[in-house]
């Protein structure tokens, strides 16, 4: 009661903002006055604290203060007179906590009729008695003082009848009202009978908040409209015509199942759209998802079908997806599935009549192997060498990566879905591997290598492996470790590379001991790779944060390139051409449709200082925040 007296008279004094400063201290004497309220009702009363405040209020009246005549309409006003008897009547009944003396007030009035008439000659004042006790209103008064007495408020149903038959079905009368939300309820009609079943309810929609609608329901009647023998399309035009409240008749499922599973999260790694499937029983309650959007899968009781929502959730009604195994079929269909990968496990790296016109450069043009800087701080800096960086300069169909056909992680290019959890590194576990992955050109290599410079002693690469023989003042372990090739051959045939390739004649590769060194240390590993290679790092232990650098955008691309250089097997640093543009940003463009469902997050690298503040920043969220990974990560720590 109080609550509601404060706010409704704040906002009758809300209207007088230009009523001076009498107002405002009127509203603060309101103020001060309902807190004290309580006190008042103890003491003298509220109707007399009321009274003395519209005294004061009625000598600002005579005085001509501004508003205070509107101040003194609205306290003089009959029902808030009313309502603070009513609240002072409510707080003496709590004060007294009055409680009934006899729960059986009509059993003993009812005694006393039955002893009265028994009385030969009774006098004057029990004849008045008895006509007192045995009129209407005092027995209505003491039925109302036993139900009062007893707490016995609720209706009472009626009892169900003795004979009823066998086969008669319940009914459930079900009022919806109807917004501007969705029904979230799909329906279906048996061909056989011609009865129409609530089919599918849909999570967080109007009849799931409702309780009152389930999957297999017969529904009987809408808004008085049998619907019996009607087609579903007609069930849909009567309920689309319907304003206000919508009643169904409904004859309940008895194998009702109740979905109480928790949520599971999954990552899509397909893309899906509704429209285009002409299997989905209702395109309307669709969801279409790109690859590696976050799904929170509500419901999975249907082995086809299962209803999400996608994360960050804007809605509350789910929507229907194919189910894993259905998207499967599809993929078998050739609706989504990707090129199968083809097993390159040691065989030549370049066909003998295959030239790239990387290497149709004149003999004279000789590259160094030398990097800008080697050394950053006394800390030797891996993975920038020229030849290493070269191999993957070669035309695609020279780069190689570790098998991944073959690869026990490369279930992921057949799963339409990848279950995930939210994972918290803990401060004694090892770093996250950072992989940064993007077209030849954007930056990645710069951006590495300037974040590794900006702190050596947390952020390292791993030496790759090459074999090249090692030249004087080279250090195996340090600018590369220097193996035989069949070293290398067996190394790839067991997948311990992320990648490898050659250039003039020699193999290079980053292998998976090298990073796992790095993290063993307790720095953060970085690398970049190629997109394909992404599968062979996807494991529990290292647990990898990939980073994709997009290119800007085309006019921003031009200008940020104009004085770039490149570095090429036959030209050690020229100018960026228009060819050179192009193809990164068709190259960027077809990495990111094809492998974004791998991406945390997407590096636009507009300006290369903000790129790498922000990628720092990312970094150090990848680590210390919570991030999605796959469940299989948190499960099988290697």
């Amino acid at each position: 009661m109080t609550e509601i007296c404060v706010s409704y008279c704040a906002s009758e004094a809300s209207t007088l903002t230009e009523s001076g400063s009498f107002i405002v201290k009127a509203s603060f004497l309101l103020i001060v006055w309902t807190t004290t309220m309580r006190q008042a009702a103890m003491e003298d009363g509220v109707s007399a604290m009321l009274s003395s405040v519209v005294g004061d209020v009625g000598q600002a009246v005579h005085r001509n203060v501004h508003g205070a005549q509107l101040l003194h309409e609205l306290l003089s006003a009959p029902w808030l007179h009313a309502l603070l008897k009513i609240y002072e009547c409510l707080m003496q009944f709590q004060r007294l906590t009055p409680s009934p003396i006899l729960p059986y007030a009509s059993g003993l009035s009812h005694e006393i009729i039955s002893t009265v008439q028994k009385i030969h000659r009774p006098s004057a004042e029990a004849r008045e008695l008895y006509s007192l006790l045995d009129s209407p209103h005092i027995q209505a008064l003491l039925s109302s003082h036993d139900i009062v007495a007893q707490l016995d408020y609720g209706p009472v149903l009626p009892p169900l009848p003795d004979e009823m038959p066998d086969d008669e079905e319940a009914m459930r009368i079900v009022c919806l009202v109807k917004n501007n939300q969705p029904l979230g309820a799909t329906i279906r009609r048996d061909e056989e009978t011609g009865e129409i079943f609530i089919a599918r309810v849909i999570h967080g929609g109007l009849a799931d908040r409702s309780g009152l609608l389930h999957p297999g329901d017969l529904l009987v009647e809408v808004n008085g409209n049998p619907v019996v023998g009607l087609e579903p399309e007609q069930v849909i035009q009567i309920l689309v015509k319907s304003r206000g409240t919508i009643l169904f008749k409904v004859i309940p499922n008895a194998a009702q199942s109740s979905s109480s599973l928790k949520p599971v999260y999954m990552r899509a790694m397909v893309d899906y759209c509704p429209l285009q499937d002409s299997s989905i029983p209702c395109p309307d309650a669709g969801m279409a998802f790109s690859r590696g959007d976050l799904l929170e899968v509500v419901d999975q009781s249907d082995g086809q079908w299962w209803q999400a929502k996608k994360l960050p959730c804007t809605v509350s009604c789910a929507g229907l997806i194919p189910s894993a195994s259905t998207l499967k079929s599809k993929q078998r269909e050739q609706w989504w599935c990707q090129p199968l990968q083809v097993h390159t496990c040691i065989r030549p790296l370049t066909l003998p009549d295959e030239e790239d016109d990387g290497t149709l450069a004149d003999d004279k043009h000789t590259v160094t192997d030398e990097a800008d800087s080697d050394v950053t701080d006394g800390i030797y800096l891996a993975g920038f060498r020229q030849s290493f960086r070269l191999w993957r300069r070669t035309s695609y169909r020279r780069r190689r990566q570790s098998c991944t056909s073959c690869s026990p992680n490369s279930s992921a290019l057949s799963t339409p879905y990848e279950e995930v959890c939210l994972y918290q590194r803990l401060p004694q576990e090892n770093h996250r591997l950072i992989v940064l992955v993007g077209a030849s050109g954007v930056g990645v290599n710069e951006l590495r290598k300037r974040l590794i410079k900006l702190n050596p002693s947390i952020f390292q690469g791993p030496v790759p492996h090459t074999t090249r023989p090692i030249r004087p003042g080279e250090q195996t372990g340090r600018e590369y470790h220097f193996v035989t090739k069949e070293l290398f051959e067996y190394m790839v045939c067991n997948h311990r590379f992320v990648e490898y390739g050659e250039y003039r004649g020699h193999l290079y590769g980053t292998s998976t001991d090298a990073v796992d060194e790095v993290v063993k240390r307790g720095r953060m590993c970085i690398v970049d790779v190629e997109p394909r290679s992404i599968l062979t790092l996807r494991t529990g232990k290292l647990k990898p944060y990939v980073i994709f650098i997009k290119a800007p955008s085309p006019e921003r691309l031009r200008q940020t390139r104009r004085d770039a250089r490149i570095i090429t097997s036959y030209s050690v640093n020229r100018a960026f051409t228009e060819e050179d543009l192009l193809e990164m940003e068709d190259l960027s463009r077809l990495i990111e449709a094809k492998y974004k469902q791998f991406f945390d997050i997407v590096l636009v690298n507009d300006d290369l200082q903000d790129a790498c503040i922000q990628l720092c920043s990312i970094i150090q969220e990848a680590q210390d925040e919570p991030q999605w990974i796959p469940v299989s990560w948190s499960r099988n720590q290697e």
